[in-house]
C-alpha cells in the first residue's frame, strides 16, 4: 500500500488528537513503546512510511516490550469474547474439529509452560491445521530463537492491523 497523506484513513489518523491516536495504536499493538515511537513520528506522508516506522519500532522492542505486546493477544483457538478483531484473525480455528481444538489447547499450554507466554502467530489466512503445525514446530525452538519469531509475527500482525485502521478510518 503506497497511499499518500491525502488518503482519507491516513489523513484521519494523522489528524487525531494524541490520546485518540495512542488509543488506536494500542488497539493494533499493546506495546506502549511501539505506540510511543509511532506517535512521535506523526504525521506520516504515506502508509508505507507508517509501516516502515512500525517495523523499525518493532525491531527495537526489548524482551519486556515484547511481553507487553504479547499480553494483548489471546491464545489461538480462544479469541477474546466480544472482540471482532480477535475473532476475525483467528477465523481459521472457527470451523476446527473438537479434536483439533482440544489439541491446540494442549499445545498452547505446553508452549506457554516452555516459553512463559502465549503462542503467537499471524493467524490471518491460516487454517487451524497450519496453526497447529506451527506450534508443533516452534515448541522445540530455543527461547532466543522463539523471541525473534514472535517479533516477526507481531510485525506482520501490526501491519495488517494498521492497514485495517487506515482502510476503516479511526472513528
Amino acid at each position: 500500500m503506497t497511499s499518500s497523506s491525502s488518503t482519507p484513513g491516513l489523513a484521519r489518523f494523522n489528524a487525531l488528537e494524541e490520546h485518540a491516536a495512542a488509543a488506536a495504536l494500542h488497539e493494533a499493538c499493546a506495546s506502549s513503546a511501539w505506540g510511543s515511537k509511532l506517535l512521535a513520528q506523526r504525521p506520516y506522508a504515506t502508509a508505507e512510511a507508517l509501516f516502515a516506522a512500525s517495523d523499525a519500532a518493532m525491531a527495537e522492542l526489548t524482551a519486556g516490550d515484547l511481553a507487553e505486546a504479547m499480553a494483548g493477544h489471546p491464545p489461538i483457538g480462544r479469541p477474546k469474547p466480544g472482540d471482532p478483531t480477535s475473532a476475525r484473525e483467528q477465523s481459521g480455528m472457527a470451523g476446527a474439529t473438537d479434536a483439533l481444538k482440544s489439541e491446540m489447547l494442549e499445545l498452547n499450554l505446553a508452549y506457554q509452560e516452555r516459553f512463559g507466554h502465549v503462542f503467537l502467530i499471524c493467524a490471518t489466512g491460516r487454517t487451524g491445521e497450519q496453526m497447529r503445525d506451527a506450534v508443533r514446530e516452534r515448541i522445540g525452538n530455543t527461547p532466543e530463537r522463539e523471541r525473534e519469531i514472535v517479533r516477526t509475527e507481531l510485525g506482520r500482525i501490526n501491519r495488517i492491523r494498521l492497514s485495517r485502521l487506515l482502510e476503516e478510518g479511526t472513528a
